[in-house]
Formats: C-alpha cells, sequence, structure tokens
C-alpha cells in the first residue's frame, strides 16, 4: 500500500514565493530587493555576544532548562516597560512571549478562527498571515486599499455583510506596500470591530523604525476596541530576527487560549534566547541602537527614491514611506511584474512581484522593493540593473 497522502488543508495553501525568490536569488553577485532582510552588518553582535555570555556565567542552569509557556518574566517586564513608553499602558502578565511573531499569529488563529470563518485582509496582505489563515482552513476575504491603507468605508460594508471573525491589519509601514494607516482611519477600524464585533490583530513589525513623520498610536491604545484588539511585536526587525522572538498582548482570555495552544505547539519558547534578550534589554541600549539602523535605512530608502525615476519606465509609480523596509512600485499598464522576474535575475537583481500578495484581483504591474538589505551605494546599482529590463 503507498504511504497515506498529506492532509487536505495543504492542498489551497502555497509555499511563499518570498521564500523561493531568496533561494534563487542567493548567488552573492545578486543585488536582491526581495527579501524584507535587515541588514546584517548593523546586526549588535558584541551586545548580542555579550548578554548570551552573561546569561551563561550568571545563572545557566535556568538558561539550559525548561521555562513557563508564558515567557521569561523578566523579558515580559522589559517589553510591557517599552509599551508602556509608547503610551500604551501594559503589565508583564498582558503579554505571552513567542517563537517569532509569526508564531503569534498562528496561536491566534488557532484559538479563534474555525474551518470556514471568514478573516479580513487589508489587499494587498502579508504572504505569510495568508498562509497562515489558509492552513486554518479560513475564508480570506479582502478588503480594498488606497495609498493610505484600508478604507474604513468599505470595512464597514464588508464586515456587516461577511461576519467576519478577526481582521488582521499591518497600520505601520505595511508589508508590502509600506504604507501608514493615518489616526483617523484607524479610529474608524476600532469603532466598526466594536459595533460589528469583531476582533483586531494589530501586528506591528516595523513601527520603531520611523525615520521622519510623527508616530501614529496603535490601535490598540483606542480604548472604543480594547477588549478586542491583539497588538503583535517582534525583535525581528530591532535585535536579530534569528532570535525569533516576538509576543502578542491580548486580554486575559484570549490570551489564555493562546497559552494552551502554544502549550501544544513548542511547549515554550527557547529559555536561553529569552534571557539573553532580557539581558540585553537590561545592560545595552536598543533605542540607541535602533537609532543607528533608522538612519542607515533612510539613507537607503533615499537613495532608492532617488534612483526609480531612472529605473523604471515612464509612468510608473511609487510611494515614500515614511520609514520600514518597503517601496510599492507600480509599472505602467501592460507590464507584468511576474514575467519580468526572470529577466531581472538575468541581469542580477531581483524584487518580488506584487500580484501574490493579493487575496483579491491582483495587480500584475505592482512590485515590492525593499531597500534595507543592501549600501547605498549598492542600490544604486541594483537599480542600474533594473533599468536594463525596461530598455
Amino acid at each position: 500500500m503507498p504511504a497515506p497522502a498529506t492532509a487536505s488543508r495543504l492542498a489551497s495553501v502555497g509555499s511563499s514565493p518570498v521564500r523561493e525568490i531568496l533561494a534563487l536569488t542567493a548567488r552573492p553577485e545578486v543585488i536582491s530587493f526581495a527579501g524584507g532582510l535587515p541588514a546584517p552588518e548593523l546586526f549588535d553582535v558584541a551586545g548580542i555576544r555579550a548578554a548570551y555570555d552573561g546569561v551563561l556565567a550568571d545563572n545557566a542552569q535556568y538558561a539550559l532548562q525548561y521555562s513557563t509557556t508564558e515567557g521569561d518574566p523578566e523579558l515580559r517586564t522589559a517589553i510591557a516597560a517599552r509599551l508602556t513608553a509608547r503610551e500604551l499602558p501594559t503589565d508583564a502578565d498582558d503579554l505571552l512571549v513567542t517563537t517569532g511573531s509569526q508564531q503569534a499569529l498562528t496561536l491566534l488563529t488557532t484559538a479563534l478562527v474555525e474551518p470556514g470563518g471568514v478573516v479580513l485582509v487589508e489587499d494587498p496582505c502579508y504572504l505569510a498571515a495568508l498562509q497562515t489563515f489558509g492552513f486554518a482552513g479560513a475564508r480570506v476575504v479582502p478588503v480594498p486599499t488606497d495609498d493610505q491603507g484600508i478604507i474604513p468605508e468599505a470595512l464597514e460594508e464588508i464586515a456587516a455583510r461577511e461576519k467576519p471573525t478577526l481582521l488582521y491589519i499591518v497600520p505601520t509601514f505595511q508589508n508590502p506596500t509600506g504604507r501608514t494607516l493615518p489616526a483617523g482611519r484607524r479610529k474608524a477600524v476600532a469603532e466598526a470591530a466594536a459595533r460589528l464585533g469583531f476582533w483586531i490583530v494589530e501586528d506591528d513589525p516595523y513601527g520603531e523604525l520611523r525615520f521622519e513623520g510623527e508616530r501614529v498610536p496603535w490601535i490598540a491604545s483606542d480604548p472604543v476596541a480594547a477588549d478586542r484588539t491583539v497588538l503583535l511585536g517582534t525583535f525581528s526587525k530591532v535585535m536579530a530576527p534569528g532570535l525569533r522572538l516576538g509576543f502578542l498582548r491580548a486580554p486575559a482570555g484570549l490570551r489564555r487560549a493562546c497559552v494552551i495552544a502554544k502549550q501544544a505547539a513548542d511547549l515554550h519558547t527557547s529559555t536561553i534566547d529569552q534571557a539573553a534578550a532580557a539581558r540585553y534589554l537590561r545592560d545595552s541600549d536598543l533605542d540607541a541602537h535602533v537609532s543607528v539602523m533608522r538612519a542607515a535605512y533612510q539613507e537607503r530608502r533615499d537613495a532608492m527614491l532617488e534612483g526609480l525615476p531612472a529605473a523604471l519606465p515612464e509612468g510608473s509609480r511609487w510611494n515614500r514611506p515614511e520609514g520600514g523596509m518597503f517601496i510599492w512600485v507600480t509599472l505602467p499598464a501592460g507590464h507584468d511584474a511576474t514575467a519580468l522576474l526572470k529577466t531581472a535575475i538575468g541581469h542580477e537583481v531581483a524584487y518580488v512581484p506584487g500580484a501574490p500578495f493579493y487575496s483579491g484581483e491582483p495587480d500584475p504591474a505592482a512590485m515590492r522593493l525593499s531597500f534595507t538589505t543592501h549600501s547605498a551605494e549598492e542600490i544604486r546599482e541594483g537599480l542600474r540593473r533594473l533599468a536594463k529590463i525596461f530598455s
């Protein structure tokens, strides 16, 4: 007899196009604007090494042992202090430490979404979120967006009709578009959730990477929807993605459900990595480190913005994000970013076509460019190569 087949839930979930493109462009000679990768030369290697050394020297028996599912108390206290300092009062007990914020989203989906349940997403949307909802058997319904993000009137109409379980949203420097949802629209999202009875999952991986403009308060800070908003955060973009450390801040009942889901998934996040992160936050100045990252990323964003007019065909459009990692480009009508990618890789430059980010009707002319991984000079050279595919 043949071996049993894989579960049917796999049939409707494809692999990530971004991950596949990264594999194709792993050659060092390729300048890749595809992955949302932090600049590795900016990692605080010395500070992180010192944190691990300190943990192993002072309390190795704790750091190498099993731990509680909720997370290291010192790390949760430090995260709570950082959130409170940014005007979101938080206690350590409001938090669950997760293995990256991707796991936080998976736990929430496990706790909230029944097979066939409706999940609303921005269109376009973060790819790995679409994978998560697909595995859960959710019915994903896109909500239209414009240059300022999700459109509140469309959200109201669709939520009233579809009766969703949750809305997943990245309001600040969104992946893939780099857009930031204005305060007025955030208020409208909170009021819609309160009135129509759905959860808001507010993902904020990029919020600390603001180069210019004023910070916009989290949706989670609006008392109108405080009882139905979950905030996701991560250290991947500000400390190091290899740590795989994230967190969720949620109302008590939902947080407890996520703790149970996490016990089934992995018991707890790595004890030593949590302890090292807590030690780093105690002994090092993460805010100063993030300031260095912001300055570098702003220079790289500016280099990309300056080079785009010469690199892209006439009639192309793009935005100017105030932070984050991504610029969203729309080529003129008739251009297909997916079809052009093979030619681009032949010129040793890469990007991510925009089409896979859509759960609704895709825009074949859209593309996502990440500006964080390469230096300003490498970005300029990459754009010179990109120009060749349109010549």
